[in-house]
């Protein structure tokens, strides 16, 4: 598989990333690890996580992902031939500490993560979204620290608009600060404006990283949903069924499943492959639950569309 320049940096990852909220929440650990092993054979590098995977399920506290990628790496013994992401800034603790991106949680949190991941440096540590409580210099002095102490080799951020980020790259320079090298914004066939309004055009011209998340928009462009079927037995099928299933978002998939089967492939591969052509794009976060769906993702990854195809989908998607 081939590799993509993360904005400025001299980082190369690969353009499919493996999204690791299912980690402990949808797979068990030995799913989680065939689905890893599935990847990494696929030619796949880019891993991402975040410390509040999976939370938001019952018995869950937190870490649960951070803490299986810890242990797969361990006994596969491959740390060092892949590129790690996770996040800090969401809810982790009781209290008024408990969230955001304040020195004290950064610092804290980080040490947290490394003892899950089971490794002593993170290549790619994100906000996992703004906090406008705490002054960005604050954020990107504890980030810069932990950079210089060889904990965290670049940061990114998730879930910021454009001013923000524009603000938070002039911070960086002021103060002569790391900066956010790469971004994470929810974007796929059927969510685009927002990122595509604001967001794109000075990603592109800041020579910032852009590494998509809900590329398969939950699932929806992975060949489960269809108008008229009853719904997966998913923890996301309500989700689903709520953002996607709609007028539009079928009109989307309709165009996808014609791509798919003029080039005989699937739905999925053709809504990632998409976005991967898409400028500017660093790597699009997919996540699989079996090994049959990870090989379709590390696939995606060779699918090139012709012209016609790629203008057939962004005219049915406007």
């Amino acid at each position: 598989m081939q590799t993509r320049r993360m904005g400025r940096t001299g980082l190369y990852v690969t353009p499919i990333c493996f999204g690791g909220n299912v980690l402990g929440w949808t797979t068990d650990q030995q799913r989680s690890y065939d689905v890893l092993d599935t990847f990494v054979a696929g030619g796949g590098n880019f891993i991402d996580s975040a410390d509040v995977y999976s939370r938001w399920a019952p018995g869950h506290v937190g870490g649960e992902s951070e803490r299986i990628l810890g242990d797969w790496m361990q006994a596969r013994n491959n740390r060092s031939n892949l590129i790690i992401a996770t996040k800090v800034g969401m809810r982790m603790d009781d209290g008024p500490n408990g969230e955001g991106l304040s020195r004290y949680r950064i610092i804290k949190h980080v040490e947290d993560s490394l003892k899950r991941l089971k490794t002593d440096y993170i290549d790619l540590y994100q906000s996992h979204a703004d906090d406008l409580n705490t002054p960005l210099d604050e954020t990107l002095r504890a980030y810069d620290d932990l950079i210089s102490s060889g904990k965290v080799r670049y940061i990114g951020a998730s879930n910021f608009a454009a001013w923000r980020l524009t603000k938070a790259l002039w911070v960086s320079e002021r103060h002569n600060l790391a900066r956010y090298e790469c971004v994470q914004p929810r974007y796929n066939l059927v969510m685009r404006a927002d990122y595509e309004r604001e967001l794109e055009p000075m990603c592109i011209s800041e020579g910032v990283g852009v590494i998509t998340y809900s590329s398969l928009a939950s699932g929806f462009f992975s060949g489960k949903y269809r108008a008229g079927q009853a719904l997966p037995t998913s923890p996301r099928a309500g989700g689903v069924q709520a953002n996607y299933m709609n007028e539009r978002g079928f009109k989307i998939l309709a165009a996808v499943d014609a791509v798919a089967k003029e080039l005989n492939t699937t739905s999925g591969q053709v809504a990632l492959a998409w976005i991967m052509a898409r400028p500017g794009i660093t790597a699009a976060i997919a996540s699989g639950t079996t090994v049959d769906q990870v090989k379709d993702l590390t696939a995606s990854a060779e699918l090139v569309l012709p012209a016609a195809a790629i203008a057939s989908l962004t005219e049915a998607s406007a």
